[in-house]
């Protein structure tokens, strides 16, 4: 009887079709002005958004904004080409912003004295599907870490600081 259950199991498993995944898994790496690997973000689809994990080694101790900008480019020295922060819901800048946040809006990244720094956390109505939220449409978005903590209220960035590291958003093979 447990074979035969067994066996019919395995037939209806073999039957269902292997969905791909709707929201492929995206990462980014973050560049210095000089070009040097000092980091990397791992996008992953999650509920109400985005889990954005990043790490970072080689970066001055203490808080660090970091953000999603808009623009799939990053250009040295000061990485204005990414833009402004990821905004899709034209929302007001600032995690406490009571009209706020960008989608793009991250807390502060913490690094230690070593001057290595891991965190995660949300981008609240990003997506790696297709439609609005997307951090994939054209143009693509980056990832920005600032030298300087962001006060996480003033519109439009957050008083964060020059643009130190720099990583473009994309779709993991």
């Amino acid at each position: 009887m447990r074979t035969t259950f067994a066996v019919a199991f395995a037939a209806v498993l073999a039957s269902v079709p292997v969905l791909a995944s709707a929201a492929p898994a995206a990462t980014a790496t973050l560049r210095d002005a000089q070009g040097k690997t000092i980091g990397s973000a791992t996008l992953t689809p999650a509920d109400g958004g985005v889990r954005i994990g990043v790490n970072v080694s080689g970066v001055a101790p203490g808080l660090h904004g970091f953000h999603v900008h808009a623009v799939g480019k990053c250009e040295a020295p000061d990485f204005k080409s990414a833009g402004g922060h990821f905004n899709p819901g034209s929302k007001e800048h600032g995690l406490e912003n009571p009209k706020g946040a960008h989608a793009g809006d991250m807390p502060n990244l913490s690094v230690g004295p070593d001057g290595t720094g891991k965190g995660e956390s949300l981008a609240r109505g990003a997506s790696l599907d297709a439609g609005p939220g997307t951090l994939f449409p054209d143009g693509g978005t980056a990832v920005v870490l600032h030298a300087a903590p962001d006060d996480m209220k003033s519109d439009p960035a957050g008083n964060a600081g020059a643009r130190i590291a720099c990583g473009v958003v994309e779709r993991k093979p």
